[in-house]
């Protein structure tokens, strides 16, 4: 995907939102696109979901693209079910691929039961949850997110940071914008600030300056694949997992450690000074490296 020398504007001698903007992504990326409000961030993402066309240069993106925008409109003609469907449809599903991943997606945001409800009759809430849920089942090449958070519950915002950690994984590229600078921290390969109509690019996941990091300990079972900040993950002899954090996303890595399903247990939460714990010990006797996680 390459975005060569875009710009945007609404009508000749308008102020140009997006000017001279390169941006190349490549398979198994994922890009946050952050700036104030109006900067041209959301006007970004139109680009290259094909939703607006450029007032100059080229956007080249491959295969399908799904976009999610911050307010859905429900307004629409349809319940969930069948809007779903045809989104799958216009997707390039078949009928009976389109009803299945409807089903799939609609349970697991939890409002199976409301599928055959119109639109117009469903919530902010659940709205949004159609919204990403139809942009998800395309399992699209390019998935673009404009703080398509917004709106949902904690655990439904879990389960999309996961489904766009997992579209990533799975080789596709996923742009999105939200407000919370700690969305998909330690995950996110790239970031790119909109400011004066240009693209900049910034450190996907900066540093708090103070070298500070937290060891999470959990007991009982398996761990997901996924956990904001990426922690470092050992197994303690007890068959626990400890996990060492920085600190600026401690309190994303907690909410989603104690939101699963089901929620872990939390033996400590300590402090660290980024190499040892703040009384000088070494890490947990018995501790080893989890099988696929950094040593």
């Amino acid at each position: 995907m390459r975005l060569s020398g875009v710009g945007k504007r609404y009508g000749r001698g308008a102020p140009w939102i997006l000017n001279g903007v390169e941006l190349a992504v490549g398979p198994g990326e994922l890009v946050r696109i952050e700036g104030a409000n109006g900067s041209g961030k959301s006007t970004l993402l139109k680009l290259v979901g094909g939703v607006e066309p450029p007032s100059a240069g080229t956007v080249v993106v491959p295969g399908r693209r799904a976009y999610v925008p911050e307010r859905f409109p429900p307004a629409l003609p349809f319940d969930a079910r069948t809007y779903l469907g045809h989104l799958g449809r216009i997707h390039g599903l078949s009928a009976a691929e389109s009803a299945r991943r409807a089903g799939y997606w609609l349970d697991r945001f939890g409002i199976a039961d409301r599928s055959g409800t119109p639109l117009s009759r469903l919530s902010k809430g659940t709205c949004q949850k159609v919204a990403v849920a139809q942009a998800l089942l395309a399992e699209a090449d390019v998935l673009l997110l404009d703080e398509a958070w917004t709106g949902l519950d904690q655990a439904a915002r879990l389960l999309l940071d996961e489904a766009a950690a997992e579209r990533a994984a799975q080789g596709g590229r996923v742009l999105f914008v939200d407000h919370d600078p700690n969305r998909l921290a330690g995950v996110a390969t790239a970031a790119y600030a909109v400011r004066d109509g240009e693209l900049r690019a910034v450190d996907p996941s900066p540093d708090d300056g103070s070298g500070r990091s937290v060891r999470i300990e959990v007991g009982g079972g398996p761990l997901p694949e996924w956990l904001p900040g990426d922690p470092d993950r050992r197994r303690s002899a007890d068959g626990g997992t400890v996990l060492d954090v920085p600190a600026r996303h401690s309190d994303a890595l907690l909410r989603r450690l104690l939101t699963g399903q089901p929620a872990a247990h939390i033996r400590s939460v300590r402090p660290l000074d980024g190499t040892t714990s703040p009384d000088g010990a070494a890490p947990p006797a018995g501790a080893v490296p989890l099988e696929g996680t950094k040593p």
